[in-house]
């Protein structure tokens, strides 16, 4: 069966994730609120609007910060952050006595040896790794087709992607390139491959590397990418269980 099997979003780039029920896509942005903050580093050049990961603490360089998880309160512009051994902070990334409190939270879970956390920055587009407002669309075939060759079961969280889906062939998404795609009431244009880092070797409930995603994708396919990169090009809702359809 076609359908949409699970929706993520990232408030605060590299630091948490958050499973939703349902969302309202809109033309030309990414999923509302996913990467609408990142935390940028002393060692950052940034430009207005969008900047490189290479600016951001994230988990390719941190590897516990793929332990977090989050809750974004939308009327309020606060997040919860949970983390399994620095526990829990809410605070809102717009109000600098609160970045002071949430840097000194996550310190810790930077490696010392890195440019550390500095300021929360938005640049009114989300801080995606593609220089477009884009939503990363994941295939549940994929992931089962990987985890069967690695032997071990990979979470869904390791690849911080936006909309999950089912009823495809393994990796068949990247035979979709160019082509339009309908989920529940929203249409997306499907743009390019992700090529993926080392940020997906990490366990993301512990914090630790113990997966070598990147080789065995290299290994059994050829390449080191792992889902696409889509653009809205009709808005509306969808919702878990929805049904998804190639145009």
């Amino acid at each position: 069966m076609n359908r949409l099997t699970r929706i993520t979003r990232h408030p605060i780039k590299g630091h948490g994730r958050e499973d939703l029920a349902s969302v309202s896509l809109l033309p030309g942005a990414c999923l509302p609120w996913d990467r609408h903050w990142a935390v940028a580093h002393e060692a950052a050049k940034l430009v207005p609007g969008w900047n490189k990961c290479a600016n951001f603490a994230r988990g390719a360089k941190a590897p516990q910060l793929m332990a977090v998880t989050a809750i974004l309160d939308e009327a309020t512009a606060e997040v919860t952050l949970a983390h399994p051994t620095q526990g829990t902070i809410r605070f809102r990334p717009d109000d600098p006595q609160d970045v002071a409190r949430f840097l000194d939270w996550v310190g810790p879970l930077n490696p010392p040896e890195r440019a550390a956390p500095t300021q929360v920055v938005s640049g009114g587009v989300g801080m995606t790794d593609s220089p477009f407002p884009s939503v990363a669309i994941l295939s549940e075939a994929s992931l089962a087709d990987l985890s069967r060759h690695m032997g071990q079961s990979l979470a869904h969280d390791r690849w911080r992607g936006n909309l999950w889906i089912e009823g495809a062939e393994p990796f068949a998404e990247f035979d979709w390139i160019g082509r339009h795609i309908r989920i529940g009431q929203a249409v997306l244009q499907i743009k390019e491959r992700i090529t993926r880092c080392v940020a997906t070797m990490v366990n993301p409930m512990t914090g630790e590397r113990d997966a070598d995603t990147l080789g065995m994708l290299e290994t059994i396919y050829g390449h080191q990418d792992f889902g696409v990169y889509a653009v809205v090009v009709e808005g509306g809702p969808v919702a878990l269980g929805d049904p998804w359809r190639l145009m």
